[in-house]
């Protein structure tokens, strides 16, 4: 059986101490450029991986940062976001010697507990503060725990670090879009109230209506989900006078509306306009393909890893806003019908 390779194997490659060989390889100071250099091509030659228990002792460190998904455990399956979500943050991590633990809670007491025996029992270095709610009870948590945090998607003046995509300007684009083909009956299918970004993306709808003289329509809650957006269908359809446009907070429950819709005998986009919020791949292989919202989970995770990381090692942070979300015009959105 092959040898581990050591760091007093590093330390010999390169005629070093084993105690400046640690600080190079940890990215702490107290060598020379030019001795780093050195040890990081001796450990590099020997094909040196560093121990997690190790360096964990050494730094007081776990090494590894936690997400806890607040939402039933088949999101992960259904919800392609969360997907590029966690390869983004997987993406920064690596490269940095860390671990990403994942936790799936529907409950929120169950999620606060969660949180606390992270705490507890020194299993992470920080979390991520995804699916913002409304007078979230994890902010003071995480606080009082001391447990170092980065939310996704927080209002300005969150107090802590947070990352940012703002819908403002694609469902601004969204609305200029079906405005400009002559529809004047909005419905909006948001996402459950509670969240912050449910009630962000229902604000941008409001407001875009607004700036253009067209009065906001009914508003359903899909629910984030597939089964939302049929339930939802099922209550704007059912109206005498329904509309021509409806727009959801997300694509998997824009996917059910439309479903829905065709199930009850309605042409999309002949009868109705829908569009959904995420960009999802699977909405270019629907029948129409889905007129949606490009996001950006994959830099979201991203960056959000950067900062969280940098809060770990008690750098300052600022807060990151990545590129806003952009229109993606297909066929599910067309000229407002003639009956309207």
């Amino acid at each position: 059986m092959t040898r581990r390779v050591t760091i007093n194997d590093v330390a010999a490659q390169a005629g070093v101490a084993i105690s400046s060989v640690s600080s190079a390889l940890n990215g702490r100071p107290g060598v020379s450029d030019a001795t780093r250099e050195k040890i990081l091509a001796a450990a590099d030659d020997l094909g040196f991986v560093p121990s997690v228990r190790g360096r964990s002792l050494a730094g007081k460190k776990t090494f590894s940062v936690g997400l806890v998904v607040h939402r039933d455990p088949d999101v992960l399956e259904l919800d392609p976001f969360f997907g590029g979500f966690i390869g983004g943050i997987e993406s920064y991590i690596d490269a940095r010697g860390f671990a990403l633990v994942l936790q799936t809670s529907p409950g929120a007491n169950e999620v606060l507990e969660r949180y606390r025996r992270l705490a507890a029992g020194r299993r992470v270095d920080g979390v991520f503060l995804n699916e913002l709610e409304v007078d979230d009870a994890r902010v003071p948590a995480v606080q009082d725990l001391g447990l170092p945090a980065v939310s996704i998607g927080a209002d300005e003046d969150f107090p802590l670090p947070s990352v940012r995509q703002d819908h403002r300007p694609g469902i601004d684009a969204l609305v200029e879009h079906l405005a400009r083909l002559g529809h004047t009956h909005f419905a909006f299918v948001g996402g459950p109230p509670r969240f912050v970004h449910s009630r962000q993306r229902e604000r941008a709808w409001r407001d875009s209506l607004g700036a253009r003289g067209i009065e906001a329509g009914p508003v359903a809650d899909g629910g984030f989900t597939y089964e939302g957006g049929i339930e939802a269908a099922k209550i704007l359809l059912a109206n005498r006078v329904r509309p021509t446009a409806v727009v959801c907070a997300n694509d998997l429950s824009a996917m059910g509306f439309i479903a829905q819709a065709q199930h009850l005998g309605f042409d999309v986009p002949g009868d109705l306009s829908v569009a959904g919020y995420d960009g999802i791949q699977l909405g270019a292989y629907l029948r129409p393909t889905l007129t949606t919202i490009q996001t950006s989970p994959n830099q979201i995770g991203f960056e959000a890893a950067r900062l969280l990381l940098q809060a770990i090692d008690g750098e300052p942070t600022v807060d990151v806003n990545v590129p806003a979300a952009e229109l993606v015009i297909r066929n599910s959105t067309g000229p407002v019908p003639t009956s309207a």
